[in-house]
């Protein structure tokens, strides 16, 4: 498997992957206007050995009450469903949090599966200050809302809301 930077030719492989990978076209939809906005940092795709894209991930700006501290959010992830179970998500999200720290970034949220993401680092961010207008909604369980530093101190003397790009509000 390689894990590399999305190119021109996969936008609309991704696309595609998105649509099967989630119940609705929201997360295409949002991704494609995240493109299309210059809204993300950090799109990765993984490739099989013959070059199919079986994985995407992508990383965009998030802002703490509307200050930009170069923090990032990570959403969506997607792996095609015969190759999950492989560890594909997690090399894309490890590769992606490696590239960020070299870039210089120094925070991460997601908004997922606590079970999950706390084994790459994230914790809950609201005892630490960190939240989300995703702390209030119903769907998403207690502690969904997830931050890991990538560099020592990220999170001193940081506390509020943590909002995702207008493009997140349509989904």
């Amino acid at each position: 498997m390689l894990i590399r930077t999305e190119a021109p030719a996969d936008i609309l492989t991704i696309d595609s992957l998105l649509r099967q990978t989630f119940p609705t076209s929201s997360e295409a939809k949002l991704v494609r206007s995240l493109r299309e906005n210059s809204r993300f940092t950090l799109s990765l795709v993984a490739c099989s050995d013959e070059g199919e894209v079986i994985g995407h991930v992508l990383f965009t700006p998030v802002t703490i009450d509307g200050d930009d501290l170069g923090w990032q959010g990570l959403a969506p992830v997607a792996v095609k469903e015969e190759y999950r179970g492989q560890g594909i998500a997690e090399a894309l999200i490890r590769s992606g949090l490696d590239s960020l720290y070299e870039f210089g970034y120094s925070a991460c949220f997601v908004l997922g599966s606590p079970h999950y993401y706390s084994r790459l680092g994230f914790q809950d961010g609201a005892p630490m200050g960190l939240v989300s207008i995703y702390n209030v909604m119903p769907e998403y369980q207690v502690g969904a809302f997830q931050a890991l530093a990538l560099a020592d101190g990220a999170f001193d003397g940081q506390a509020g809301l943590v909002e995702y790009s207008p493009e997140f509000n349509a989904i």
